[in-house]
């Protein structure tokens, strides 16, 4: 495997294998670059809601131990992070702006890996796969 040297390689390497997949119609990629931005903006909004929840760090959670406290924390300052990047990305993917995919592509790494920290790893391994899929379909929309 080649090394990868910055952290754009990671995106060349991965629209290599996307783009070995079956492309959606070109209807289907318009509607999904027309809702992008708005899914950005909510799942954002709902993002950064819910980190700030984790980080708070319910009673309940305690209850799990120091390590589920801390995971859960580490989990949740993920979610803000990748949810900021979301709202970043609203008004760039709204011009069709590149920066506002990339904002995308971060966040959904950043998501990803919030994820598997939370303990999901099987779930966030087929979710993620279906949003790159999807961001890899939408890219060339961005300039």
């Amino acid at each position: 495997m080649a090394e990868l040297s910055n952290k754009n390689d990671i995106i060349v390497m991965m629209d290599d294998w996307f783009g070995k997949l079956p492309p959606l119609p070109t209807n289907i990629r318009e509607v999904i670059v027309r809702i992008t931005p708005w899914i950005a903006l909510v799942f954002g909004v709902l993002g950064i809601l819910a980190g700030l929840g984790a980080v708070g760090v319910s009673p309940v959670v305690l209850f799990g131990g120091i390590r589920s406290s801390m995971l859960v924390l580490v989990s949740g300052l993920l979610t803000i992070a990748s949810s900021a990047m979301l709202l970043a990305a609203y008004p760039k993917t709204k011009a069709h702006k590149k920066q506002g995919w990339n904002l995308l592509f971060w966040s959904t790494v950043v998501s990803l890996v919030s994820s598997i920290v939370a303990g999901g790893l099987v779930s966030a391994i087929i979710w993620g796969l279906v949003e790159f899929y999807l961001l890899f379909q939408i890219k060339s929309y961005y300039k």
